[in-house]
């Protein structure tokens, strides 16, 4: 089984998403199951998980709707207010609402913060408390300024799992980024932090870019937590401004070529289906 453990949908008409800014004008516009599901397809993906765009709880009402509806859709990466004394019971109304046996994860745009330390807030902590004990994982959102604060937080919480979105976002436009190989090295011995493999064709070069440029933080992220902690996510629709859906796979498996074959299966699928509780069918869609 092959899983893309991160893409979105969205729909500018019916929403406001103040990141979609006039440098992303190529993407400002409508993409749903219908527009993906050629793509993997194509791509001989076999299930997907759908993530949030923006901090609505009325997204991931829909977001979870959709899923029910939509065969190759596994799991919803969902948003909640981790600050809410009552975020306990807004998890459960939404697990007992349609699609709510597809909620597998929580995730809030830490990176857009102003506060570096914003994953130590005392709230935010009891937030993901609560998401933990309702069984979810949690989605870590952030670049290297943030990972000191989340490694803090993976520590403090041995019992949640935590998926580190895009390998953190490293800055491989700028050639280098020695605080992020930093906050990587700072997770060694940190079982319950998983890896995603996913954005970084859009945090290189848009028009340039190789897959050599990419490949030093792949094998830096494989060498701390190796690959039974790392899933494929293509970040669709945002991978556009960068690389078609089957560029952005073939350059993965490009990239994974020199491990295993068992190796590249958890990268490709396993691993997203362990730590996330995918329910996945037995044999690929057809």
């Amino acid at each position: 089984m092959i899983v893309d453990a991160h893409h979105h949908f969205w729909d500018p008409a019916r929403a406001d998403y103040p990141w979609l800014t006039d440098e992303l004008a190529a993407i400002r516009r409508p993409f749903g199951p219908a527009d993906l599901a050629p793509l993997i397809e194509a791509a001989g993906i076999d299930a997907t998980v759908l993530v949030q765009t923006r901090s609505s709880l009325e997204e991931t009402v829909a977001f979870l709707a959709t899923a029910a509806t939509t065969p190759f859709i596994t799991g919803v990466v969902g948003w909640v207010d981790l600050r809410d004394p009552a975020v306990a019971d807004t998890i459960a109304r939404l697990r007992d609402g349609p699609g709510g046996d597809r909620l597998v994860a929580i995730r809030h745009q830490v990176h857009d913060e102003a506060d570096p330390g914003w994953l130590g807030r005392e709230d935010v902590r009891r937030g993901v408390t609560a998401v933990g004990r309702a069984g979810l994982a949690y989605d870590l959102l952030i670049r290297a300024r943030e990972l000191p604060a989340a490694r803090d937080l993976v520590a403090a919480m041995p019992d949640v799992r935590f998926v580190v979105d895009h390998l953190a976002k490293p800055a491989i436009r700028a050639g280098k980024d020695r605080p992020w190989h930093d906050g990587v090295a700072a997770f060694a011995g940190l079982p319950n932090a998983w890896w995603k493999l996913s954005g970084l064709v859009t945090e290189a070069d848009w028009q340039a870019w190789r897959p050599a440029d990419l490949q030093p933080y792949v094998d830096r992220v494989l060498e701390e937590a190796g690959p039974d902690r790392m899933l494929f996510g293509s970040d669709w629709p945002v991978c556009l401004l960068a690389a078609t859906y089957d560029e952005v796979v073939a350059t993965v498996r490009s990239m994974i070529a020199a491990l295993t074959a068992s190796e590249q299966a958890a990268i490709l699928g396993r691993t997203a289906a362990a730590v996330y509780g995918l329910a996945l069918d037995p044999a690929p869609r057809g």
